[in-house]
């Protein structure tokens, strides 16, 4: 999850960074420094270790698979307010969306190939995959519908397993929620008044109102899952459905709110769920109902 480190960089400096021509000369120069000044910070803080000859490593199994939705989402955040950006420069919907998505494979790729010289991870194929991922969900809906209706959101709440390997899930708040990925959930969240037509004559759906489908883990105390069950944890798999709102579609005439929306919009409002836990153990399957959860 240090990919949601260089993520909050990121946001400042498309956000906040830059000031036509002379907009997108302003954008490219901000984003190059803030891409240089991320990735020596990054050599330098998380990778403590000297770096090794380039080798690959295959974590496909790891967290199971958590950790390549967290990958996809990253990408894909940055390529949205990279799309952001280059329309605030003047470009259209497809060209943004596209310059934009080759911001979020770019930013992301210098960290796998540090990774690949990292003596304590390696590069990865899935995380790469996962990096691609992300911005071509962004492109395929520009593409296709001109507008995003499907949102990669994310969620976060603290759980009692940090307390139990505090150095791998997280000493404090401040780390559990990068590095606890028991308590994080990544969401598909769909605008089903996008998909109506116009002239279509049904009950209309609010326009702020989304579906959202989740996906998230519990009782792993471990990347792997066998490490997992051999410390006495049964690890499960989790699935969600959950009412959402698309507050990109909440009307102002702000500048500022819309903004604030427009960045707040990839996070999962706390609402009320369904859960549905999968195991390879023992109950094998078990539903929950939360009246609100993040």
């Amino acid at each position: 999850m240090r990919k949601l480190i260089f993520l909050l960089g990121f946001l400042h400096s498309t956000v906040f960074g830059q000031i036509r021509q002379d907009r997108l000369n302003g954008l490219l120069i901000g984003q190059g420094a803030v891409f240089a000044g991320t990735i020596y910070g990054l050599s330098k803080a998380w990778y403590k270790k000297p770096l090794k000859n380039f080798h690959t490593f295959n974590d496909n199994k790891e967290w199971l698979q958590l950790d390549k939705a967290g990958h996809a989402y990253t990408a894909y955040q940055i390529a949205r307010m990279g799309m952001a950006a280059y329309q605030w420069a003047g470009m259209n919907n497809q060209q943004s969306a596209l310059y934009g998505a080759t911001s979020g494979v770019t930013f992301m790729l210098p960290i796998e190939i540090l990774d690949g010289f990292s003596p304590e991870y390696g590069f990865s194929i899935g995380d790469v995959v996962a990096n691609l991922t992300g911005p071509a969900i962004l492109v395929t809906q520009q593409l296709a519908w001109g507008e995003v209706r499907v949102t990669p959101k994310w969620s976060f709440h603290p759980t009692r397993l940090a307390r139990e390997r505090p150095e791998l899930l997280g000493r404090s708040w401040s780390e559990s929620w990068l590095k606890d990925y028991n308590g994080q959930t990544y969401w598909l969240s769909m605008n089903p008044a996008s998909f109506q037509a116009p002239n279509e004559r049904t009950v209309r759906w609010p326009k702020l109102l989304n579906i959202a489908v989740g996906y998230g883990i519990d009782n792993m105390i471990a990347a792997d899952y066998e490490k997992s069950i051999a410390l006495g944890r049964r690890p499960v798999r989790q699935f969600f459905i959950s009412p959402d709102l698309d507050l990109t579609r909440i009307p102002t005439h702000s500048d500022l709110l819309k903004s604030l929306l427009f960045l707040a919009n990839c996070l999962k409002i706390p609402a009320p769920a369904i859960e549905f836990r999968v195991s390879k153990v023992p109950p094998k399957f078990k539903v929950k109902v939360h009246p609100v959860y993040f």
